[in-house]
Formats: structure tokens, sequence, C-alpha cells
């Protein structure tokens, strides 16, 4: 580990933003320097709570970018946003915490690559479902062969919203936010990401079905968006196991993983809250339990330790996740090493929701997903730009997918459930 030293950091996005704002000290030692926002009473607000007088705040990326000293920006912005302003901010010499997505289409994907490339930054995806103490502990199960080489798992983030109609649902701002467009194999990494870093595999394929609505016009007064409520993605990976996904909307939440090796197989419990009791069980049949691993019980469950840092955890979010990424980003600028959540990680798991959706507009076909980190291999998907938010319609209509499976390939049948989904008059009145 290098000489501690506190890394100055601006946050984009006051939002989900906060999150990062809050560990100046021991272990981490990210100090917050300037919050940028286009909301600026919410900017002001989250500044305030904080006590922090002294962070700036800002409205123009391009001005936050300039501040004084800060060496690395956190991106908390839009979804389908994170791309670009990555890209801006290490050409601008700053290392980069980007949230999910990494990138919404193939050719941002590959042009983020080339920036870490080219300027040497550090990249980290803020993917932080791997790092629930459940998923520590499997991870570390795993690399001690207990179970063997990983043959089939599954990875489940089901989490519908529970609010009854558009005002109880804070993540949407209007009939053009992207969470309304988002077709559902997009926000896919919380359930594949887990089970890339236990294994230490990467996607190479997928096939995809849209759990889909008879009609998403008729339904649009039952949900908080005009996509398909679901989806299970089969994706093989680099070893020739298969990985089942399951999510996003479907009623009845489950954030849950399991992992089947050729000698074993181990998963996160079931149970109440929102990611179960916490525990791992580990089962094995008799027949591999011999040589090194004969005095290994068939089956146990208990609940993992933390590998470090217990004492700091408790209040973190997401499993105590959030703590983890800003640890392990801190740490890589300190060391000057890329992260294991590295942009090629990052990338291919946004991939395995762009092409995952390509797939479930093709009747579950099989979709390949670019090796991001071979510079010759990732070549042939540089044109593939093809987005499903309302922007893209705006500004290069052919180059926009819908995000339904069973509705037509018509722009205005969306535009329409999504107004009259938020309660708003349509056309819109020109300002």
């Amino acid at each position: 580990m290098a000489e501690f030293r506190k890394i100055k950091l601006g946050v984009f996005g006051a939002g989900r933003g906060r999150a990062f704002m809050k560990y100046p000290n021991e272990p981490i030692g990210l100090e917050l320097v300037a919050i940028c926002d286009k909301n600026t009473a919410r900017a002001q607000s989250v500044k305030n709570s904080l006590n922090m007088p002294d962070v700036a705040l800002y409205e123009d990326f391009d001005e936050f970018l300039k501040h004084p000293d800060m060496e690395a920006v956190m991106l908390a912005n839009y979804f389908n946003e994170h791309a670009p302003y990555a890209i801006k901010a290490m050409k601008a010499g700053k290392h980069v915490l980007s949230e999910c997505a990494a990138c919404s289409t193939l050719k941002e994907g590959i042009e983020l690559c080339e920036t870490v490339e080219e300027t040497g930054k550090i990249y980290m995806f803020a993917e932080n479902y791997p790092y629930t103490a459940f998923n520590q502990e499997m991870r570390r199960l795993y690399q001690t062969g207990e179970i063997g080489e990983v043959m089939y798992a599954e990875g489940e983030y089901n989490h519908p919203a529970t609010g009854s109609g558009h005002a109880s649902y804070p993540l949407t701002d209007g009939p053009y936010h992207w969470r309304i467009w988002n077709p559902t194999t997009y926000y896919c990494t919380h359930g594949i990401a887990p089970l890339m870093y236990i294994t230490d595999t990467m996607p190479k394929s997928v096939n995809a079905v849209a759990v889909a609505l008879d009609s998403n016009v008729a339904k649009a007064e039952q949900i908080n968006r005009i996509k398909d409520e679901g989806a299970v993605s089969m994706v093989r990976m680099d070893n020739g196991s298969i990985f089942r996904l399951m999510g996003t909307g479907i009623p009845g939440h489950s954030i849950w993983y399991r992992v089947h090796g050729n000698r074993g197989a181990m998963e996160a419990s079931r149970g109440k809250g929102y990611f179960g009791p916490g525990e791992v069980r580990v089962w094995h049949e008799p027949l591999h339990l011999t040589g090194e691993w004969a005095n290994t019980p068939s089956e146990r469950t208990y609940y993992p330790s933390w590998p470090a840092f217990a004492d700091k955890i408790a209040s973190a979010g997401h499993g105590g996740g959030d703590f983890w990424v800003n640890y392990h980003f801190a740490e890589a600028i300190r060391n000057n090493e890329q992260p294991y959540l590295n942009v090629y990680r990052g990338c291919a798991m946004s991939a395995v929701g762009i092409c995952g959706w390509l797939s479930a507009l093709n009747n579950g076909a099989e979709v390949e997903i670019p090796d991001f980190a071979d510079k010759v291999a990732r070549e042939k998907f540089r044109t593939w730009d093809k987005r499903p938010y309302h922007e893209t319609y705006e500004t290069t209509p052919e180059k926009w997918l819908k995000p339904s499976i069973v509705g037509p390939d018509d722009y205005e049948y969306y535009l329409k459930a999504a107004f009259k989904r938020c309660g708003e008059a349509y056309p819109p009145e020109k300002k």
C-alpha cells in the first residue's frame, strides 16, 4: 500500500453522489472539494447537511473540472450519460469513478477504453454489489478451489418500484427521464458483477428474453415506465460456463447469487431483508469430498466476516458496498494501479445489458459481447451506437431503439405513454 495521503475529490450529481462525499479520513481519504449539479438548490442542501462550508458548488461541468487541486471526479449523473463525462474528465487530467452504467453503447465503451489507455488515468467502475460481505466471502471461497471451476451461476437483481403512483416514486422526474426509457436488460450490472468478481470470468455472448406486458400503453397507468417488466439473460462466459441473470422490475424484490462449480456449490441465503439474512451456504456431493477436501463438511451455512474495516462499514449503503468502492478507488490512485473493476470489466458488464437488449429484440438470438481489452477484436463494434432514449430520437432518429419488445417501432407511441404515466398533457406545451 502506498503512503496514505488524502485525495481531493469532486462529485458530479448531488443526489446519488452523496454516498461518495463522506470519507475524508483513513482508510479511504477522499476529501470532498467540489459538487457539480444542475439543480443548485439540491447541491446547496447537500452541502449544508454535510457541514462543509468550503466545498465549492458548480452548475457547469467544464468549470467544475477547472477546480483547483481537484485530483479525481466521481460521476453520479444519469445512467445513460456517464461515458462522455468520464472521457472529458480524464482528458482534463482527472481520475474517474463512474456509476453504472459505464457506457450506453458499444461505441461509447470503445472510446472510453481508448481514453483510459491514452491518458493513463485511473478509471474505476462503481459497481457496489460485489462488495457485500457474502459476495466477498464467496470470492474468497472460490479462490481456495473448494467448489472447483464455475459451470453455472445465477444473479438476481430484481428491484421493482414500491410506490402506487408517479409522485411516490422519486427516482424519475418526468416523461423524459432515462428510467422510463431504459430497456429491462440494461440495468444488469448488479446481477452480473458479483458473479464475475467471484469467479474471475468475462462475458462472451448473451441470449436474452424480455418479460413483456400485453400492451405497454394499456398498462401505462399501473407502472412508472413504458418498458417491459423484466428479463432473463443467459450469458456465456470465457471459460464456457453459463450465468443466468434475472431482473429488474417484476413484483417481489430479489437480490441473490449462486455459483455451481465442478466440485460443489455456494449461494447467498434467501430470506427477509434487502440482501436476505447475509449468510453463505456451501454444499457438496459426497464424491467430491476426497483428498485435500476429505474433512470438508458436506453442507454448512454461516455468517461471513468482513475481510477488514468491520468497525467502519456499518453506516455504508448497499450492504457495505459503497464503503469498499470508495476504498478501492482511493487505493488505486495512491498505488497508481488500475483497480479490479477497471474500464474493461466495467464496459463488459454494461455491454451484457446492451447486447442483451439486441438479443431480446431478435427473439433471444445469441449476440456477441466485445472483448474491450483487445484493441483489434473490439474494432468491429465501433459503429454500434444505438440507444433507446428520447434524446437519441430527437437528435439522431436512425440510432433510436424501442424500449419494449411488444410495441411498434414508433417513437410517438412510447412518448405518449410516458406523458400519460407522468400525468402530463400530450403534446407538451411549447415554451
